[in-house]
């Protein structure tokens, strides 16, 4: 264990950015971990002295695959600002196009991004490999090519209402800048069925929507895989059979603390958005579960933590009062930080600033919170899952996979209430004085605007994503972030290929590339290195 060895390897992160994981092995198992974002971005400094509606131009750009979902918060965060009037067209319309995006990224992630790594030759002892190598290679797969494929429809839904995928800006304080007629809402319909006939039913569920979401636990899930041929044949069972086969359902976990801040309004009840009436107006509910308890999500709990950052100082500061004020990251080792990333933090009452694990697990946990109002989703599966099973690789994958049929039925629902005669933009008063809050949930996860205007210009702006949420660094109490809490305890079965690494990142889906370091704890020494190649990226 003590020759340093370095090699380089395939993609481990597979996507935008760059992402470096340091892992410190004892007698082969992860004793302690460090994730370093290792490229900095600088957006809140680019808009800071800008036009207010500088952040809907600017932000969708700070993703490729998820500048919907930059823009449908950062719209809010100005609708809150300025108080305005948004109709309930408006919202349905944004609804739908911030959903189609996420539909979108769920078999497109899936399949090109975290499917591919079952045809390791790390799992080349399963009973299940054949399988998973027939269907999930890349390109040549017999459900690769046909699921990456029909992806791309939903995101046709989404450039039929802003004109364009990506980097639209159709969203505006008060609504949405398109008209749509009969044409474009029938169109609209027509890519949604061919998503649904193409790949969700026939290829991963092997049944009807309805069908798999009368799955309320996670032994609703096992019968259902028995059930007949056609689920059993399913990616979604080869899926789970494959983890548990293999230990993914295993390995991946840690004492999380959960946090989904919500998406998606109610047309009605969020006509004259506010940051004290958000809440309520939700269809998939924000909160906080620590494990034992549910909490309503406030964003005044909310700060970030920059001791391991690099950036001057080492507040623990709301966004509102965020500094974004980067610092040569050769002064900042000297001071014991590593990462790009700031901490985020959430002060869960009666437990402290606490790190929060955001993603699709944390929002379908948030689902099965009791007392929903009508309009709100809920969904026992995966509160019942994380307590069978914990949040493993496999729970935390499948959650994701659980939302396309949800998300498929609620399109369907919000495409039958838009009124073609009713408005779709109601012009708003551009306060020169104001603070708002925006928010929605990306395919990855929790993703928030805070903005600050002062004479007509943005003073503060501050972006805290899904992916600082799972990959930021340790704080000023030590607290390491989610994916370094998810690393420690995993056993490394060939050290100069640590699959299990890249498995457990790709698995939190976070919008960085990972380069993986291995040191030994006894002789600190590195056992090997492996870096990211281009391949893959998206």
């Amino acid at each position: 264990m003590g020759q340093q060895v370095t090699l380089d390897v395939g993609a481990v992160g597979r996507i935008e950015g760059d992402l470096d994981v340091k892992v410190m092995l004892e007698d082969g198992v992860v004793v302690d971990a460090w994730t370093e974002a290792a490229m900095f971005r600088g957006f809140e400094l680019i808009l800071k002295g800008k036009d207010p509606q500088a952040g809907l131009i600017v932000t969708p750009r700070i993703c490729g695959i998820c500048g919907g979902s930059h823009l449908y918060k950062s719209v809010y965060a100005l609708d809150t600002a300025w108080k305005t009037h948004v109709p309930p067209n408006a919202t349905l319309i944004r609804n739908i196009a911030q959903a189609s995006e996420t539909l979108q990224s769920i078999p497109r992630w899936f399949y090109a991004l975290f499917a591919i790594d079952f045809v390791h030759q790390s799992f080349a002892k399963s009973k299940y490999y054949e399988a998973a190598v027939k269907r999930f290679s890349p390109f040549v797969g017999t459900s690769y090519e046909p699921a990456v494929q029909t992806s791309a429809k939903p995101v046709e839904i989404y450039a039929l209402f802003g004109g364009q995928w990506p980097h639209s800006s159709f969203m505006i304080p008060g609504g949405v800048m398109c008209a749509p007629g009969l044409s474009e809402v029938t169109r609209a319909h027509s890519l949604l069925e061919y998503w649904r006939t193409n790949w969700l039913e026939p290829i991963w569920l092997g049944c009807s929507v309805e069908r798999w979401l009368e799955n309320k636990s996670f032994d609703d899930v096992l019968a259902w895989m028995d059930e007949s041929e056609s689920h059993a044949n399913s990616d979604c069972a080869l899926f789970i059979k494959f983890c548990m086969d293999n230990g993914l359902d295993k390995i991946g976990a840690w004492d999380a603390n959960y946090l989904s801040t919500g998406t998606y309004f109610n047309e009605h009840l969020y006509q004259r958005p506010t940051i004290d009436s958000r809440n309520s107006a939700l269809i998939a509910r924000s909160g906080v579960f620590d494990g034992k308890d549910f909490h309503d999500f406030d964003q005044a709990r909310v700060k970030e933590d920059h001791t391991h950052s690099f950036y001057k100082g080492s507040a623990l500061l709301h966004p509102f009062d965020g500094v974004t004020e980067p610092l040569d990251p050769l002064d900042g080792r000297k001071q014991d930080k590593y990462s790009w990333a700031k901490s985020p933090r959430y002060d869960i009452p009666g437990k402290g600033f606490s790190p929060m694990e955001a993603g699709p697990l944390s929002r379908q946990v948030m689902a099965g919170r009791p007392d929903a109002a009508p309009w709100q989703d809920y969904d026992p599966l995966f509160l019942d899952c994380i307590k069978k099973k914990g949040n493993s690789v496999m729970v935390r994958v499948l959650a994701r996979m659980h939302e396309a049929p949800k998300l498929y039925l609620r399109v369907k629902d919000w495409l039958s209430k838009i009124d073609l005669h009713d408005k779709f933009y109601i012009k708003p008063e551009e306060l020169a004085e104001g603070k708002g809050f925006g928010s929605t949930e990306a395919a990855r996860g929790a993703l928030s605007d805070w903005i600050s205007i002062k004479d007509g210009k943005i003073d503060n702006y501050q972006v805290v994503t899904p992916t600082a949420w799972n990959i930021g660094p340790r704080d000023s109490k030590g607290q390491n972030g989610p994916i370094e809490n998810s690393l420690i305890g995993t056993e490394i079965k060939n050290q100069h290929d640590p699959l299990e690494i890249g498995v457990i990142a790709r698995s939190y889906d976070s919008c960085l590339v990972c380069t993986v370091h291995c040191y030994d704890k006894k002789t600190n020494k590195e056992l090997a290195r492996y870096k990211v190649g281009p391949q893959m990226g998206r």
